[in-house]
């Protein structure tokens, strides 16, 4: 309905804004959104945000529970119905929370300003939230707090979050401005409030966390005028506050608010909220958002008789379109990494970069559906480069985190230059991966010096010179697109340093010294978290961390037969881990395969490049089937910002890019029917034809009606659009 006082045009321009903030509405036939389960992956260790969105937006506007410990770094989780606000920035999928800022907490009565303990109803503004009324779909959310009888619901912009709130009859009703409360290890050391009128507020929040240093700025105004509002400092931390607009509701009175938010200042805040959203229209909002992630979403069309392959399928697809987030205001200025306000520059900027993770598929998924979006992914990626000396590990709000190990970012932007992706200065490009690749920090130098990193001199040594073989990889790659031939065969020689982990004797990858000598003890069962060679994993894994180099890999086994073997044991070996500090991300696992963490992600592909295909397929399936289901612990481990989803998207699909900063997509086994994808080139039309229980077996695969005598796709063949036809049998084949 739209509220008293708002006009039929204000409305629609509020819509018109929407559209072009950060995703285009426009018809399509089917509503998919149907199909997203935004409760997939929030128990067990999955961490997603639930709240209200679009895709890619800067806002991501849902409820802040209690707890700040690992399994809450969303701020969700489905063990716990506590809520202390409803906060405009959320991580999805992440290892470590942050963020959680410009939390709304409607309430009635005195309240205690703080976070509270679930033990002791009275001491914070939280509630219990009523989840057997939940609302969670694209675009929007809504649940009944029983502690006030408020039903509080939200939707957003890009820029913008819109909350209402169905307020009981009280004259101590009230809506609280929660500043100091973030999420798990973040710490507000500076905020600000002030009244510009009876309805608008405006402030910033600054904040130390997982980001060092984090600057956000907003803008509120409010849908009813405040009888009053009072700015609550907390005890001890005077630069830190609460506020609190004060209201006589009579019963169902409703009451929003439209929080802008920015990374640059006020008034850029204010602009963001005039440009996206002027009016009040609640419903024409949420319909806009949820229009928003049905076209994206639309991009992928799936036919499948199983409705929860269908749920999975979309809510994956959703899952990637989370972050990276905007960081940009609607006049293009955005803050640097070096901390300063920047110019417009072109194009949108974004932060929330977990590259390690998104590297591996999420990326190339976007290279493959949201090209623009991927060109200003890039371009704001060279830019982080210009204003730190290097390329994003993983960014966030402008700072970096230097989170996980080797140098992801080349990896993203090399994958996008070997590609071509347009509205990318490649030259600048190759001078932001030229220049990152060449630095001495984080373990480089000792690379540079002993031509391996040594394990008696640097943590995780075996985890990050294997990362920075693929980055090199991706280097070569790059520079051999780029015609720069010297520097193509430099890296390429650079990217075996792996090699030297390679033990003959234990046929697994560990940890060398500087003198030459292997690590010992050793044992491919042992994790100790963060304080081993490996990061997140084991020897098992690591052994197979070097998809650039397949053909190295195979050399190593002497034959492409003892490779098999072995990459056979990896499956068929005992599923147990040894050591007192094993770390929480091994998960997923079959055999020693992790699905539930990324450096195990591209190993299944390894069978269709050694020629056993349908092994590939089998593992595949198994991994559908046992890590990817439609209920709240149905991920096997984090999301991690959209690429375990991606894995999931891109597999089922048929396809999946092993090779860093390559053009070839192997072949798995396609999960559906039919997929069709929307691409430059208009649509390409994947079939699985004869596929059911019994045929799970690619027998021949065309493009275009001639047939692929090869294990895989290009890119521009994806990207040209047409018809890919799988022929399904029962039987493993080989058709290459």
């Amino acid at each position: 309905m739209i509220h008293k006082g708002t006009s039929f045009a204000a409305a629609l321009v509020a819509l018109l804004s929407l559209a072009s903030s950060c995703s285009t509405p426009a018809p399509s036939q089917e509503d998919v959104t149907q199909y997203v389960n935004l409760k997939i992956g929030t128990g067990g260790h999955g961490h997603v945000f639930v709240g209200a969105s679009v895709p890619f937006g800067a806002v991501q506007l849902g409820p802040t529970s209690i707890p700040q410990a690992w399994d809450w770094c969303s701020g969700y989780h489905d063990s716990d119905s506590t809520v202390i606000g409803f906060s405009h920035t959320h991580l999805s999928g992440t290892g470590i929370g942050d963020l959680f800022d410009v939390t709304l907490m409607p309430v009635t009565g005195e309240v205690t300003y703080a976070r509270g303990t679930e033990d002791d109803q009275t001491s914070g503004l939280w509630s219990y939230a009523d989840r057997t009324k939940e609302v969670a779909r694209p675009g929007y959310y809504s649940v009944p707090l029983t502690r006030y009888g408020i039903t509080a619901e939200m939707t957003a912009t890009c820029r913008v979050g819109l909350s209402r709130y169905t307020f009981p009859a009280s004259d101590e009703a009230a809506i609280v401005v929660d500043l100091q409360n973030g999420g798990c290890w973040d710490l507000a050391y500076d905020t600000d409030i002030q009244v510009v009128d009876n309805k608008t507020i405006k402030g910033h929040r600054f904040s130390q966390g997982w980001a060092k240093d984090q600057k956000l700025f907003f803008y509120a105004v409010f849908s009813e005028p405040f009888e009053s509002f009072d700015v609550i400092p907390v005890k001890k931390e005077e630069s830190v506050k609460f506020g609190r607009a004060n209201y006589n509701t009579a019963a169902d009175a409703k009451i929003m608010v439209k929080v802008a938010i920015s990374p640059v200042s006020e008034d850029n805040a204010k602009k963001n909220l005039e440009a996206e959203l002027p009016g009040w229209d609640f419903e024409a909002v949420a319909d806009a958002a949820s229009k928003a992630w049905n076209e994206e979403l639309s991009k992928v069309r799936i036919q499948t008789p199983d409705p929860d392959s269908r749920t999975v399928f979309y809510t994956a697809l959703y899952h990637t379109m989370i972050v990276p987030s905007t960081f940009s205001d609607v006049n293009g200025e955005y803050r640097g990494a070096d901390g300063e306000v920047k110019p417009a520059d072109g194009h949108v900027n974004y932060t929330t970069f977990s590259l390690w993770d998104t590297y591996r598929a999420q990326m190339p998924l976007m290279t493959i559906i949201h090209q623009d979006r991927e060109a200003d992914m890039v371009n704001t990626m060279i830019g982080i480069c210009r204003d730190q000396g290097r390329l994003p590990v993983w960014h966030l709000m402008a700072n970096e985190t230097d989170c996980m190990v080797g140098n992801p970012g080349i990896i993203a932007v090399a994958d996008a230059v070997v590609k071509n992706v347009p509205g990318i200065d490649k030259e600048e490009a190759w001078n932001a991966l030229k220049t990152t690749a060449m630095c001495d920090d984080r373990g480089q130098d000792l690379r540079k010096e002993y031509g391996f990193i040594p394990s008696d001199l640097y943590n995780q040594s075996v985890a990050c010179d294997m990362e920075y073989a693929i980055a090199d990889g991706a280097m070569a790659s790059a520079a051999g697109s780029l015609g720069k031939s010297e520097d193509a065969a430099f890296f390429l020689e650079r990217s075996h340093s792996y090699r030297n982990y390679m033990d003959k004797e234990t046929l697994q990858a560990r940890g060398r010294l500087s003198d030459g000598s292997w690590r010992t003890p050793f044992s491919p069962y042992h994790s100790a978290h963060e304080v081993t060679d490996y990061c997140e994993g084991t020897a098992w894994q690591y052994t197979w961390l070097a998809p650039h180099d397949f053909e190295g890999l195979v050399d190593f086994y002497g034959s492409k037969e003892v490779f098999i073997e072995r990459l056979d044991s990896l499956f068929l070996a005992d599923s147990h881990l040894e050591g007192d500090n094993v770390s929480n991300d091994i998960t997923g696992l079959i055999g020693q395969y992790v699905h539930g963490n990324e450096p195990s992600h591209h190993i299944l592909y390894f069978y269709t490049m050694a020629g056993q295909p349908w092994k590939a397929a089998d593992l595949v399936r198994r991994v559908y089937s046992e890590f990817y289901q439609n209920n709240t612990e149905g991920l096997a481990g984090n999301e991690d910002a959209g690429q375990m989803s991606a894995w999931y998207v891109l597999s089922s699909m048929g396809f999946y890019e092993i090779e860093p900063a390559s053009t070839r997509y192997w072949f798995g086994a396609p999960a559906f029917e039919e997929a069709d994808v929307k691409v430059p080139g208009g649509v390409l039309r994947i079939k699985a034809k004869g596929l059911d229980a019994a045929n799970q077996y690619i027998q021949k695969v065309s493009l275009n009606g001639k047939k692929l005598d090869r294990g895989y796709i290009d890119y521009s063949e994806i990207m040209a659009g047409g018809e890919l036809v799988f022929k399904m049998g029962d039987t493993p084949a080989v058709w290459y």
